[in-house]
């Protein structure tokens, strides 16, 4: 009796254990919900119902919070990286509104975007197209634009005609006001060494002055806007460009040349004096360490970071290289806000710059 008495007890007690909640330290009471999608709702209300859901849709969510954070207040200063083919796949106007309206202070990006931005400001197109043919090889496709002149980047085709149209506007309109040193008519010590942040202004001053005097009917664009609004951009990879190459192939016989050094101090200046700052990072290269970088040499880090990317961690590589991570190096501060969205940059900036913006609208 007294064994089976003392299995029923044990019997017992376990049944009591099982039906008690484990002790979790992790696990917070927040259970997914189910996003909502209909007829009519803005893009801020999309936002907000990804917060009901996972994934992906959970990290746009929180970029949106975060990006809304940063732009709404005053006290910070916000840096802007546009890697990619950002421009010439139809962003150019999304950024050139945010500058236009105070919310990038700084910009860091390639010679390619803005090549393609002149060459929009002053009458070029780009143009659709396609990255695959039904029943063709698609080496046979662009062998065949090879010999019609039309460059292709995925999808968006570009008449070669427009980079002789970009050459011309350079040595006309933007080269001559710089060769003589400091863009501003007087020569320094240097001769007509001038610093790349220098050149896009003078670029930028350019592409507005075209695209007004020529009516154009495309807006002069995001170095325009830059320049209108005294918002430096930075472009430490110049040389990687078409713009880049006309600059080396000026050089050749003009007094002009680039200080790539001369921008350090321009932006790590910028850096010391923020209140608070905040990064927007949209791809990764040269722009995204750039930006994320000038923190090492300033006495705080990012308070805000948002990084849209398709880029993985895994290779090591400073492109896939996560937020959390720059949070080792300092370049965020360890309390700082940051989300990282992986998906097509020209599926999540809008989105996130929409209801980002629709946020701050909704609470002023």
């Amino acid at each position: 009796m007294s064994d089976d008495h003392g299995d029923d007890e044990g019997s017992h007690d376990h049944g009591a254990e099982e039906s008690r909640e484990p002790h979790r330290e992790e696990f917070h009471h927040d259970p997914i919900a189910h996003a909502e999608a209909r007829a009519g709702m803005t893009v801020g209300e999309l936002g907000d119902a990804y917060g009901d859901a996972g994934i992906g849709a959970a990290d746009l969510h929180e970029a949106v919070d975060i990006y809304a954070e940063m732009l709404g207040r005053d006290d910070v200063t916000n840096f802007f990286g546009l890697a990619g083919a950002m421009v010439p796949t139809g962003m150019r106007r999304i950024v050139a509104d945010l500058i236009r309206d105070r919310h990038i202070d700084a910009l860091v990006t390639t010679g390619a975007n803005l090549t393609h931005d002149a060459i929009e400001a002053i009458g070029g197109k780009h143009h659709h197209g396609r990255e695959d043919v039904e029943g063709k090889d698609l080496r046979d496709h662009d062998e065949q634009l090879r010999d019609e002149q039309v460059d292709r980047i995925y999808n968006v085709y570009l008449p070669q005609e427009h980079f002789a149209l970009f050459e011309d506007h350079l040595r006309s309109e933007v080269f001559p006001a710089l060769e003589g040193g400091d863009g501003e008519g007087e020569a320094d010590d240097d001769g007509g060494v001038v610093s790349i942040q220098r050149f896009t202004e003078e670029l930028g001053r350019a592409n507005s002055e075209v695209n007004e005097r020529e009516g154009i009917e495309e807006g002069a664009g995001v170095a325009a806007a830059a320049y209108e609004n005294d918002v430096p951009i930075y472009c430490p990879a110049i040389q990687d460009s078409v713009l880049g190459l006309q600059a080396w192939m000026y050089s050749q016989t003009s007094d002009f040349s680039l200080d790539a050094l001369a921008d350090m101090t321009h932006i790590t200046d910028l850096a010391f004096e923020a209140e608070k700052s905040g990064a927007m990072v949209v791809g990764g290269g040269v722009p995204k360490n750039y930006t994320l970088q000038t923190m090492l040499v300033a006495p705080d880090a990012y308070d805000y970071a948002v990084q849209l990317t398709m880029d993985s961690p895994q290779t090591g590589g400073l492109s896939g290289a996560t937020l959390d991570e720059a949070r080792s190096w300092g370049k965020l501060e360890k309390a700082a806000r940051n989300a990282s969205v992986y998906a097509d940059a020209t599926l999540t900036l809008p989105l996130v710059v929409a209801a980002a913006r629709e946020r701050i609208e909704n609470d002023e």
